[in-house]
């Protein structure tokens, strides 16, 4: 029975995929022909729509990755301009304890 219940479920799934194309093979009028291609382009423009969103939130997360990077970037010059006065501090304390040594 499970056998046959699966065998029944792998008919159902196909004639559903058989269903979708048959329903485009059997076009035959002006009316449904008209009726597809409206379907079509509303498919259409949303898939645009829908790609003009993702487009735009691409590039808004561009732009910021930008941001970030510049802000890395100054962030690193001036971690490296602080650790260039720090080693200058430690030469002078250095310099002044050979001194007074």
């Amino acid at each position: 029975s499970a056998q046959i219940a699966d065998l029944q479920q792998k008919l159902l799934d196909a004639d559903n995929g058989d269903r979708a194309k048959q329903r485009w093979d059997s076009i035959a009028t002006i009316l449904e022909a008209k009726c597809a291609l409206k379907y079509l382009l509303g498919e259409l423009v949303s898939s645009k729509v829908q790609e003009s969103k993702l487009q735009s939130g691409l590039q808004q997360s561009q732009a910021s990755c930008s941001d970030v990077q510049k802000m890395l970037m100054e962030e690193r010059n001036h971690v490296a301009e602080l650790e260039a006065e720090f080693q200058n501090q430690i030469l002078v304390q250095e310099q002044q304890h050979q001194e007074k040594v």
